[in-house]
């Protein structure tokens, strides 16, 4: 199956990770810069790309929960081990 067609000029704000020049599409994160894009293939660089991606996604929804007036609790999403 071909690979979808990335270019940095079509890629909006919104579709980059947290203004990274990494974005997801069909499951496969891609690496995209001015000069071409590339598809991020090593387990533990994709896998940590989705951690990130899902700690960004639980703060967004906290974020939004504050301005909606929500009840958001102080701790944290997950504890983090380096």
């Amino acid at each position: 199956m071909p690979h979808p067609a990335l270019s940095w000029a079509s890629l909006s704000q919104s579709e980059r990770l947290a203004d990274t020049p990494v974005v997801r599409r069909g499951g496969r994160w891609w690496l995209v810069s001015p000069s071409g894009a590339m598809l991020a293939s090593d387990p533990a660089f994709t896998g940590e790309l989705d951690r990130f991606a899902t700690d960004m996604a639980a703060a967004n929804r906290a974020v939004a929960d504050l301005h909606n007036g929500g009840d958001v609790s102080v701790a944290p999403v997950r504890e983090v081990h380096r």
